[in-house]
């Protein structure tokens, strides 16, 4: 048994992105990072699911993505709404999209494949965390949107699982309430 690993697991915790400092993970590093985030369950050897790394002036340049993407999709977005997108990936110093890829094959349903995505991305999270580095993994309204869908060059059959916000942690986040294995917890029994 790997006591290391069980603590890991059993007590990490998401950190909020503007409690993510420098330094983040780059270069080998990050390679590392991104190689275990990829060793997930993979019907057919699909690899449904890509990396889209934000790092330096990338992530402003997203930002103002997301501000043109905001003007076009709402009505007179206020001047604090506009200031909140253009800087939405500054609040930590690395981001890393995993997008979904899903491909018509027999045999490995749609489902299967947005699931891998889904693994993908908590193995990020789990490998950054291992790594020394706090993660948190948000969607947000920008994963949805359509204008933002074609800033980031997604295919028709490519969706956004996850902005992982990856960096040092700058405080340790409080332990929140967990379910109860007997809210959450059958055991089946033949009839």
């Amino acid at each position: 048994m790997n006591d290391a690993v069980l603590e890991l697991l059993a007590t990490r915790r998401s950190v909020k992105p503007d409690k993510l400092a420098a330094p983040a993970p780059s270069g080998a590093e990050l390679d590392r990072i991104l190689t275990i985030a990829a060793r997930v369950p993979d019907h057919k050897k699909l690899v449904p699911w890509r990396f889209m790394v934000f790092e330096g002036e990338a992530r402003a340049a997203a930002g103002e993505l997301f501000v043109a993407a905001c003007k076009a999709e709402e009505n007179e977005p206020s001047h604090v709404r506009l200031e909140t997108e253009r800087t939405r990936f500054l609040r930590a110093p690395l981001v890393v999209a995993v997008i979904s890829r899903v491909a018509k094959r027999p045999g490995a349903p749609e489902w299967e494949q947005i699931l891998s995505a889904g693994a993908a991305a908590f193995n990020l999270c789990l490998a950054a965390n291992a790594a020394g580095y706090g993660t948190n993994w948000l969607t947000e309204w920008i994963a949805y949107s359509p204008a933002v869908r074609a800033g980031l060059g997604l295919a028709e059959n490519e969706r956004v699982v996850a902005f992982v916000h990856i960096g040092t942690a700058t405080e340790k986040p409080e332990e929140r309430e967990r379910p109860n294995l007997a809210d959450i917890v059958t055991r089946w029994q033949p009839a």
